[in-house]
């Protein structure tokens, strides 16, 4: 493959940015050209009719940089990429496989190919399995052990099978039903889970086991913690059918734990962790909220689908979004994007994007086994506002970084309480910081306020920091699903441009495997020689302080 530094569109964005680029003003922009917003402006508009508008103009580009942006996506070759991940082949080079989770949104049930494969029929198998038990836990049907219904739901996973499910949770809590509570447990310090029991009784409580291979080390040690605490109160072994299922696929450890193999609940070697939340991984979800409510969250994920794959890289959002995290980080020097969702709802939304964007492309070797000469993925972070205007704004709009963000928020909200007052103030928030980031505030403004000389430079604002604004009608279940979807295709758009797999995570393996050799001496009382002087002294102080 062709380094993108080769590209001819990489050598002219280069040029743009030398000759105007770096002093590019979206001030100066607007009062040059008063349809700059319908410009750099699209409305997806959902399956279901809804809207989603992505106001792009604030960002620090024109046409000319646009469309060389553009220019590079053709000359990389994601178009062709992207259809190949549609069909179904291995571009998951490094572990030959398939990246596949846009068949388990693909609700239209068209015929979707792996190694000649119709894989269509077997994800609908899985969500029938998925609507059938949930709905059996959501109307009382499934009792416990001793004949009561299920009130808490616990789910024991870890990465993927933690993150997707706790950030849809608490986005579409309003759609909870009344009796259940979910609660995540991933972190194997214990604090997780002994935190997580105590507000659950074993007579009501129902564990979801999430892990692909059911060897998972730190999700298996939850599970077991989570077995022991059930059996001490329940003392037959035989009650754990009633109160443990499943999300693996490797049904002879799943038996061994005492798991009916009729409450497995699987899916495929294609799907990746981070890109499982469309999976078996959501049942959590579908008991939480509902299995129809599951469905539009799929459907509305398809529907970015669609719009992905036929719409034109000049009208495709996701691509659009992408080319500007390539501006920013190839060419403006950025190395940083902020997520700021205006809903207290999505407050997990960050943290979910976080391993989306950072385990997919945090990559410095090329799919042709290349170590790159270019920076490639960004360190995405972000938290709910308007807390966050207390804590990192004040270096996206002062500091000495340039920090490109993307402000997240719904026109309606699920609380209009104080005759929408909070509603109000929230959204008065949201379009100002934007338009502050933007417009800044120049040290003759601030004078003409009559603020102290010596206060000017510090009350200065230069602006032109560049935002997205993502702005729906509410956060539904479509909607949810559009937006991870969006993300998702922008993360894959980013990751074939560089020329990375972003669909390994070889990155977390190594530590794992370290750790398995210190649990051992950890177990071991004798004093250890081993490793690093650090290491050693780390280890052998934690065995006299334990």
């Amino acid at each position: 493959m062709t380094s993108p530094v080769n590209l001819p569109a990489w050598k002219k964005l280069q040029e743009l940015y030398g000759s105007y680029g770096k002093t590019y003003s979206t001030k100066e922009a607007f009062a040059k050209d008063s349809d700059r917003f319908n410009k750099f402006s699209h409305t997806f508009e959902n399956y279901d009719g809804s809207k989603i508008l992505f106001d792009f103009s604030k960002n620090l580009i024109d046409e000319n940089i646009l469309s060389a942006l553009i220019e590079l996506a053709r000359e990389a070759k994601v178009e062709t990429l992207r259809n190949d991940m549609f069909s179904g082949k291995h571009i998951n080079t490094t572990e030959d496989r398939a990246v596949y989770h846009v068949a388990l949104r693909n609700r239209s049930m068209k015929p979707m190919y792996v190694d000649g494969v119709n894989v269509a029929p077997e994800v609908d198998a899985v969500l029938k399995h998925m609507k059938k038990f949930s709905e059996e836990v959501r109307s009382g049907n499934w009792k416990g052990y001793t004949g009561k219904e299920i009130t808490d739901v616990v789910n024991i996973g870890i990465g993927g099978s933690d993150l997707g499910p706790v950030m849809v949770t608490e986005a579409l809590k309003p759609y909870a039903h009344p009796r259940i509570k979910v609660h995540f447990v991933s972190n194997v310090d214990g604090t997780h889970i002994a935190e997580a029991l105590k507000q659950c009784n074993p007579e009501t409580t129902l564990f979801l086991i999430a892990s692909k291979t059911f060897t998972t080390l730190e999700t298996c040690a939850n599970a077991q913690t989570a077995k022991n605490w059930f059996l001490k109160t329940v003392q037959n072994p035989k009650h754990i059918a009633k109160h443990f299922v499943a999300l693996s696929t490797n049904a002879t450890e799943v038996q061994k734990f005492g798991i009916d193999i009729k409450n497995m609940f699987g899916f495929e070697s294609w799907v990746g962790g981070r890109y499982s939340v469309w999976s078996a991984i959501g049942l959590s979800i579908c008991l939480y909220v509902g299995f129809e409510n599951f469905d539009k969250f799929l459907k509305g994920a398809e529907a970015v689908d669609k719009h992905f794959v036929s719409t034109p890289i000049e009208e495709n959002i996701p691509f659009i979004g992408a080319l500007l995290t390539i501006w920013y980080n190839n060419f403006c020097k950025a190395q940083t994007k902020l997520v700021a969702p205006f809903d207290q709802y999505m407050n997990r939304f960050p943290a979910y994007l976080q391993q989306l964007s950072m385990e997919s492309n945090g990559k410095s070797v090329s799919k042709d086994n290349k170590f790159v000469n270019y920076e490639t993925g960004v360190v995405l972070f972000g938290e709910p506002a308007t807390n966050a205007q207390h804590s990192f704004f004040q270096l996206v709009h002062q500091g000495t970084k340039l920090i490109p963000t993307d402000f997240i928020m719904a026109a309606k909200s699920h609380n209009p309480i104080e005759n929408n007052k909070h509603q109000k103030m929230l959204a008065a928030n949201f379009f100002a910081q934007a338009e502050s980031l933007m417009l800044g505030k120049t040290s003759q403004q601030v004078a003409a306020e009559g603020t102290d000389e010596n206060l000017i430079p510090h009350k200065t604002f230069s602006g032109n920091r560049p935002t997205t604004t993502i702005l729906c009608q509410k956060i539904t279940p479509a909607t949810l699903g559009s937006l991870i979807a969006y993300y998702e295709m922008m993360t894959f758009v980013e990751g074939a441009i560089w020329g990375i797999n972003s669909f390994d995570q070889w990155g977390v393996e190594l530590g794992k495997k370290l750790a398995k050799v210190i649990l051992a001496e950890l177990q071991d009382e004798k004093k250890v020689e081993n490793h690093d002087a650090s290491t050693r002294n780390l280890i052998n102080q934690f065995k006299k302080w334990e």
